[in-house]
């Protein structure tokens, strides 16, 4: 039996059952949009019970309605991160980007080592002797990549 001529036999109630199947999906498979999906079927099948539509209707107005559900869900109701006061929490690296500093260790072979804060860090850049000045610019991992300043 197809989904059509299931939905035709039994109508509204299809439609319900659906919207079941749909919001009980939603408690393996979390994710917020077939709770949408699911409300939009049960909706679709109260009213067709109410006012009987041609399955066609039926169709367009569960359309319109699952994509009316999720649009407020993205725009008004989905939760948005919020504003930090520290940004690059467990990104020790990133926050270092930037800044400028006195190279300890020559970098040879692509890599070299400076002291930053109370941590020696690896960096990977150019060719530079020790004590030249440099600027980070930016983090692979642990390894922070400089170019002479």
């Amino acid at each position: 039996m197809t989904a059509l001529s299931w939905i035709a036999t039994y109508g509204a109630w299809a439609w319900v059952v659906g919207g079941l199947i749909l919001l009980g999906l939603e408690l393996v498979l979390p994710g917020g949009v077939f709770v949408w999906l699911g409300g939009a079927a049960v909706v679709t099948g109260l009213v067709s019970l109410i006012y009987p539509m041609d399955w066609s209707l039926e169709f367009v107005f569960f359309a319109v309605l699952a994509l009316v559900a999720i649009f407020v869900w993205l725009r008004f109701v989905r939760p948005r991160p919020k504003a930090t006061d520290n940004p690059f929490l467990n990104q020790r690296a990133s926050r270092f980007i930037g800044q400028e500093l006195v190279l300890d260790e020559p970098i040879t072979a692509g890599y070299g080592r400076v002291a930053l804060g109370d941590s020696v860090w690896r960096v990977s850049g150019p060719d530079l002797a020790a004590g030249t000045r440099i600027r980070i610019v930016g983090a692979d991992g642990a390894v922070l990549k400089v170019e002479a300043a």
